[in-house]
């Protein structure tokens, strides 16, 4: 198990439960991931006035078009046992006074069906109870501060990792659940470390990767502020009232309108005025409800309950990653992803609002059950693969000239000139990024090709995947 946020904690646990002997490799010590980070909550169908099949077309209308059906199916019939098994792991989700889930509101969805912990501390609290889990199970081996620089392939099949100490690592199964890519871009909501080292491991091994041009970019990042720049106020705040405000004070956009959408509306405004953010006015909005948010805010030196907010998009979620089945299988023998460094297809050109946590969970619990019946490991195998080839070396850094390039160059909208320029960066992932967005001759959801502004009913329900060769094929998921 690679990668300790609350995928790879909760596949873990699953693994666990299913009766095979995990090693959990983590880079940082456990409850330090970026899902700590994580704002939003778990979108589950839980309430009376919910149904799957209501969550499912919800899901379907914010990807545009791109969803891979049965994937959504999966997230949205098995997210409500996720949440019953997070609940016997402790894990403490917000009530109201009847003590029923208090069910939260975001874009795209047409009721409430946001479960939170904490109000906007969602991730904070899932990864404190499952890291405090995963340190109490006996069956569980953790690795921290260490990183995996290989994928270790025999015959076609992953059959363990090199660790970046030279340990090495057999295993029946591997399980990759190292994060997204979205601090590639120099305007960001991620945490630094989120620059989809995962998706490079995979690919040099053999796997595919899939839908790297489609980039959600998040409405309403803090523009400025003293060290809060980029810091993402959760979209549940504007469930609970709060307003987009254009320069005269006026509302200009659907608050609760798919991303992508709000995105474009906000740079639009910024385009017509030369100002570098918009206001997010969270004066009528209980702070009670969002106390890590306001105390962010109030950090850099804004008081959301008196001021306005200064916001603008910055990049969030990679909508693609890893290639795999519902199952979390990669096309790579003996390799799992789950996670935002996983591509199901569950989120088409443009993922719903908190439908990623719960993805963690849903395929987590799949992954597990696949890669626990999986052939066991042969150490003998990996200590030869081992000794006959020469340490890998760890993915470059990306630079800032990099992040600054893909932010100009495939950010919320992107044309080919710009991508072909892009495809010649230094950074492979960069350039994979780019390849990916030159083979979308179209507009969809969060591509926004400006020299292709229309969307195509070609690419309806098609990925563009890439292999070992870094060559991009337009693929139909059945």
């Amino acid at each position: 198990m690679v990668g300790a946020g609350a995928a790879g904690l909760y596949t873990a646990v699953c693994a666990a439960r299913e009766g095979a002997r995990v090693t959990l490799v983590s880079a940082t010590p456990l409850a330090e991931s970026s899902s700590w980070w994580a704002q939003g909550g778990l979108a589950a169908a839980v309430s009376a006035e919910d149904s799957p099949e209501r969550h499912l077309r919800d899901t379907i209308v914010a990807g545009r078009g791109a969803v891979r059906e049965s994937a959504a199916r999966v997230l949205c019939e098995e997210a409500p046992e996720a949440v019953t098994d997070l609940t016997r792991l402790g894990v403490r989700f917000d009530v109201d006074r009847g003590g029923h889930l208090a069910l939260g509101l975001e874009g795209g969805h047409s009721t409430r069906r946001i479960v939170h912990a904490g109000g906007a501390a969602t991730g904070r609290r899932l990864v404190r109870q499952l890291s405090a889990v995963v340190a109490e199970d006996p069956t569980i081996d953790v690795l921290e501060g260490r990183r995996v620089v290989e994928l270790l392939v025999d015959g076609g099949r992953c059959a363990g990792v090199r660790l970046d100490d030279g340990r090495l690592i057999a295993s029946g199964a591997v399980v990759l659940a190292t994060g997204g890519a979205a601090a590639l871009w120099s305007r960001t909501t991620n945490p630094a470390g989120a620059v989809g080292g995962g998706l490079l491991l995979a690919i040099a091994a053999g796997a595919t990767l899939a839908d790297l041009e489609l980039v959600q970019f998040h409405p309403t990042a803090v523009a400025g502020g003293d060290g809060a720049d980029g810091f993402l106020v959760t979209e549940a705040v504007r469930g609970e009232g709060a307003r987009l405000l254009d320069a005269s004070g006026e509302r200009f956009v659907d608050e609760l309108a798919p991303r992508d959408e709000v995105a474009r509306a906000v740079q639009r405004q910024m385009a017509l005025t030369g100002a570098p953010s918009v206001d997010l006015d969270m004066r009528d909005v209980d702070p009670a409800l969002f106390p890590n948010v306001v105390s962010a805010l109030r950090q850099a030196g804004i008081d959301p309950e008196r001021e306005l907010v200064p916001v603008a998009p910055a990049a969030h979620y990679v909508m693609g990653g890893i290639a795999t089945d519902v199952h979390g299988r990669a096309r790579l023998a003996g390799l799992h992803a789950v996670g935002e460094c996983s591509c199901t297809g569950l989120h088409g050109a443009n993922r719903l609002a908190s439908n990623s946590l719960t993805e963690c969970f849903v395929f987590g619990a799949r992954a597990a059950r696949s890669a626990v019946a999986q052939p066991g490991p042969d150490r003998d195998t990996v200590a030869q693969l081992g000794a006959a080839r020469p340490r890998a070396e760890r993915p470059p850094p990306v630079s800032p000239a990099s992040r600054q390039a893909l932010w100009q160059r495939a950010g919320l909208e992107r044309d080919g000139a710009g991508l072909r320029d892009l495809a010649h960066d230094e950074h492979p992932l960069v350039r994979l990024i780019a390849l990916s967005a030159l083979a979308r001759t179209e507009s969809r959801g969060a591509h926004q090709r400006i020299d292709f502004p229309e969307l195509d009913p070609g690419f309806d329900a098609r990925h563009v995947a890439l292999g070992p060769d870094g060559l991009p094929a337009i693929e139909t998921w059945m």
